[in-house]
């Protein structure tokens, strides 16, 4: 109830300050009746998707939109308040002061409250106007703006036989989300024309159930590379976000989730390790259940995974949650040359030029959140994700295919 009252109160503000703008640089009563009309409509829709809502039911794909076009109505509203409200720190005192001090020449008071400057109004609507638009951009085309991001790694104890190995990553599919499958067939096609080595997937094929995977089997299938494909499982692979009608049943969901990878072609890594083998030399492919920091499933057993590899391999360890690398990887007694995890999305939001600039309010929740990092000579790739969750868009932080090629050798790794 409270959380309810909450939203009622932000959406208050920031309608009267917003509408409050409006009508400062316009008498028209059309332009009234659209931002009311638009405002009760995206409120309204949003309030019918989520009234009853259980944890039963998952997160469908209209529970996205209907969240994203809140989003899209709430966000650009804040900056607006921001604006205005800076405008009212310097009005209201005036009004205030015209109040009680000032006096008419025949000696009456004189009541004047400041009007609104129209210019101030103008800024503020053209600088929602951004988001708004970036919103909408992300909901309809950014969500699929997929893009392919090419790392070259150098290491001097990478086996001869694996020098300008390439690998393709993919994570954080979350196949629930989608609306169009023809977009999904895109990014398969961009994917193989890659003609990594290997492809690794790391962790969250679904929302929840094994049953949002089903339509897009026939999809994934056709995911090829000649050194096989293999996957892990993320945090939402599990079930553990909606409610279930038996322990049993949510076992059964995750089995079947394993079974459909596999008839996709992944070999599941549950806590194990497989081998690459070319010319007589080998690397190693170590695959950790989810292991997440602040509340997250910790079932990823590291000493179990890397059980018979050596400590002198070579090693590729996926591993869904950065956070893992920093907790447990990084300073292990093994060294793991390239890590890969996902889980962040990036939040779907941020501002990147590449090469000179990253940022997304998601660096205040995870330290490696986006690309790759270095610590003690192991690297980590975070992957921005394939899908999307929730917000059914991404602004300036686009789906990401990654691909590594491994060169031996000395060279400094471009972090």
């Amino acid at each position: 109830m409270i959380r309810w009252f909450i939203f009622i109160l932000v959406i208050a503000i920031a309608d009267y300050y917003a509408f409050q703008s409006l009508r400062t640089i316009t008498k028209s009563n059309w332009w009234y009746a659209l931002y009311w009309i638009f405002t009760i409509a995206v409120i309204g829709n949003f309030v019918y998707q989520f009234y009853g809502f259980t944890r039963s039911d998952g997160f469908s794909p209209s529970n996205s939109l209907a969240v994203g076009f809140l989003i899209s109505m709430v966000v650009p509203k804040l900056l607006l308040i921001a604006v205005m409200f800076t405008e009212d720190v310097f009005r209201v005192p005036q009004g205030i002061y015209s109040y009680f001090m000032q006096s008419s020449e025949n000696g009456d008071s004189v009541k004047h409250f400041p009007a609104r400057r129209k210019f101030i109004s103008q800024i503020a609507l053209g600088l929602a106007a951004i988001p708004f638009t970036s919103i909408l951009y992300g909901m309809y085309k950014g969500k699929y703006n997929f893009k392919v991001l090419k790392y070259v790694l150098h290491f001097e104890d990478l086996p001869e036989a694996f020098d300008g190995y390439k690998l393709t990553q993919i994570s954080d599919i979350h196949s629930g989300s989608f609306d169009n499958i023809e977009k999904v067939k895109y990014a398969v096609d961009l994917i193989n024309e890659q003609q990594s080595d290997v492809i690794l997937f790391t962790g969250d094929m679904v929302n929840n159930k094994a049953t949002e995977l089903e339509p897009y089997v026939s999809v994934f299938n056709k995911l090829k590379a000649k050194d096989g494909m293999f996957s892990i499982l993320g945090n939402h692979d599990y079930g553990d976000y909606i409610r279930w009608n038996s322990e049993d049943e949510k076992q059964q969901n995750l089995e079947d989730l394993k079974v459909l990878q596999k008839d996709i072609g992944f070999d599941v890594l549950l806590n194990e390790n497989r081998f690459i083998e070319k010319n007589g030399e080998r690397i190693a492919l170590i695959g950790v259940e989810n292991w997440g920091k602040g509340g997250f499933k910790k079932a990823g057993d590291l000493q179990k995974a890397k059980a018979q590899v050596d400590e002198k391999d070579f090693k590729i360890l996926m591993s869904h949650d950065p956070s893992h690398w920093d907790a447990e990887v990084v300073n292990d007694d093994y060294h793991y040359h390239l890590t890969l995890s996902g889980h962040t999305h990036g939040m779907q939001f941020g501002i990147e030029i590449p090469g000179w600039f990253k940022w997304s309010p998601v660096k205040w929740r995870y330290k490696r959140w986006a690309g790759i990092y270095e610590e003690l000579g192991q690297y980590i790739n975070v992957n921005r994700g394939f899908g999307y969750l929730a917000f059914p868009g991404r602004v300036g932080i686009w789906p990401e295919i990654t691909v590594i090629e491994l060169k031996k050798g000395t060279s400094k790794n471009a972090v």
